[in-house]
């Protein structure tokens, strides 16, 4: 192939790839950009394969995460994207290299796009798992695959799909060749290359219909939620410069939706969320914010959850979800695992400031929370409402929200901020991770933003009273409370581990097999040609 048409062909699966996300929708054009990207980057050897997908991640990421420069700046919406792009230039290179002979290896591409998504999950400072294939699935077949194995699993089914169709092309271009090279073409040879096309156009199309076949029950006893969305006063950087102001608005926003339970207009709720930064005054120490608090409590006469800031440990802040209930004041307290780098701390800091003095602007470090977290309360009716905690981009983390699972929550909470990112495509990327989440574990999801959006989803990604950006305003229902575990919550990461370690057993035979070529042996053909040759494959 061209060089300039494998690099014009990366760059098309790059922006067909953003159709997949919100807030376009398309999932279907997730698997056509990676049948795209898998055309591209076969034969491509290792050099051509890195640039052609560092460009194609380039078209794809650039835009996708244009939402983290809204207020920063271009500059760290573009080394964000330019390192996220480089991940997929190493996917380029290596299945670019395995496919090196000019033949599309569908099994090698789906196992090269996992690996490459797993170590972008973790690496660096503990990665930037966001705009994984999986989360632009929540409303396709693909998407239900995860309650089997999770993010990495749906992302190896769609690569894989897409990888097939890539065959199915690569077949059907050859016997057009065929045909149009040969003066007597009979309807043998003609109809051997048909079949060859068809196998994998058929296997692609079954693995875009398989997960209709996954259950993703619903049932179990439930329990009424409110979530609380008390807006702010602008988007920006400044949302919260009247933290107070912040504070109010979610309880005037409480208060109000109370005055409907005691006029018999809604049902009273068991348990109610407000969202992160709630409370950027610190509820345990000012006495004025721990007092609306309280007396907040004592109207609901439920147990609230806060989300907010306290000054602690010395020297650094804790980005906290607090339980607070009536009589008792806060019972237990969730710290973020995963605070962001470069926003919430500053990694390695006296090396970052000789490239920029900007990360002083963050003037104390967030601390990184113990472990995971899961808030018990009991309902009117009896039944325990064990809720998972995660605020805001931990909703991404796989094993963050595995773990609160894993340690009982029967419900999962997702407490975020938004405002920072304005109206951007931010705030509907998340909860579309938060609508996968519901699939993948079994579990309902309150998730509940300062600005929106907030839903109440059901444990079949389904979204529910999804609010609109910066309005006040409440999702109030029943959603279920369920303790089975899906396949996916059991097998955890073994997935991902089994594709890098298949991945390196192909790497592995792939280079002994190179060695033996270069031998010369008996049978064995000349591959020796310069890796700028590849395209004449």
């Amino acid at each position: 192939m061209n060089p300039v048409r494998r690099l014009l062909l990366s760059l098309i699966a790059g922006g067909l790839l953003c159709l997949a996300f919100p807030t376009f929708d398309v999932w279907v054009a997730a698997p056509l950009a990676l049948a795209v990207w898998a055309w591209a980057w076969t034969g491509a050897g290792g050099r051509r394969g890195f640039v052609s997908g560092l460009l194609g991640g380039l078209a794809f990421f650039v835009p996708t995460l244009s939402w983290s420069g809204i207020y920063v700046g271009s500059l760290p919406w573009l080394a964000l994207a330019t390192l996220q792009a480089l991940f997929l230039g190493l996917a380029g290179a290596l299945y670019g290299w395995l496919s090196r002979r000019g033949s599309v290896r569908p099994m090698a591409f789906a196992l090269v796009w996992v690996v490459a998504e797993g170590f972008r999950a973790r690496a660096p400072y503990g990665g930037f798992p966001w705009l994984k294939l999986a989360f632009g699935q929540a409303d396709s077949p693909f998407g239900r695959l995860v309650a089997l194995g999770g993010a990495p699993f749906v992302g190896s089914v769609v690569a894989l799909s897409g990888a097939l169709l890539a065959l199915a092309a690569q077949h059907a271009l050859s016997a057009v060749a065929e045909r149009r090279g040969s003066v007597a073409t009979s309807d043998r040879r003609w109809h051997l290359p048909s079949r060859r096309f068809a196998l994998p156009a058929v296997s692609a199309l079954v693995l875009g219909t398989v997960g209709l076949a996954v259950p993703l029950p619903t049932d179990g006893p439930s329990a009424q939620f409110l979530g609380v969305q008390g807006n702010v006063a602008r988007p920006g950087l400044d949302f919260n410069a009247e933290r107070r102001q912040v504070l109010d608005n979610h309880v005037a926003a409480t208060l109000k939706a109370q005055e409907d339970v005691d006029a018999g207009r809604a049902p009273a709720p068991d348990l109610v969320v407000w969202p992160e930064n709630a409370s950027d005054i610190d509820p345990l120490r000012n006495a004025d914010a721990k007092s609306l608090i309280l007396e907040t409590v004592d109207a609901l006469k439920r147990p609230l959850i806060v989300g907010g800031l306290l000054e602690e440990p010395v020297g650094f802040v804790s980005n906290v979800a607090l339980l607070f209930e009536p009589g008792k004041g806060n019972t237990d307290r969730y710290v973020k695992r995963h605070p962001v780098p470069f926003a919430e701390y500053i990694p390695n800091r006296s090396f970052w400031r000789t490239f920029s003095k900007e990360v002083d602007l963050v003037r104390r470090d967030f601390v990184q929370g113990p472990g995971p977290g899961v808030f018990r309360v009991t309902t009117a009716s009896g039944q325990q409402v064990r809720a998972g905690l995660a605020i805001c981009f931990e909703v991404a983390y796989d094993d963050i929200m595995r773990d609160a699972v894993q340690a009982g929550a029967n419900v999962l909470v997702v407490q975020t901020n938004n405002a920072t990112f304005g109206y951007t495509a931010e705030s509907p990327q998340q909860l579309a991770i938060s609508r996968l989440r519901a699939m993948e574990f079994g579990r309902s999801v309150v998730h509940v933003s300062t600005v929106g959006q907030s839903a109440l989803i059901t444990p079949d990604g389904t979204a529910h009273q999804v609010t609109s950006l910066f309005t006040q305003a409440v999702v109030r229902g029943a959603l279920p409370l369920r303790d089975a575990t899906t396949l996916a919550t059991r097998v955890g990461e073994a997935p991902e581990w089994a594709a890098a370690a298949a991945l390196l057993t192909m790497l592995a035979l792939g280079l002994r097999g190179g060695r033996g070529e270069r031998a010369g042996g008996p049978g064995v053909p000349d591959t020796t040609k310069d890796e700028d040759d590849d395209d004449a494959a």
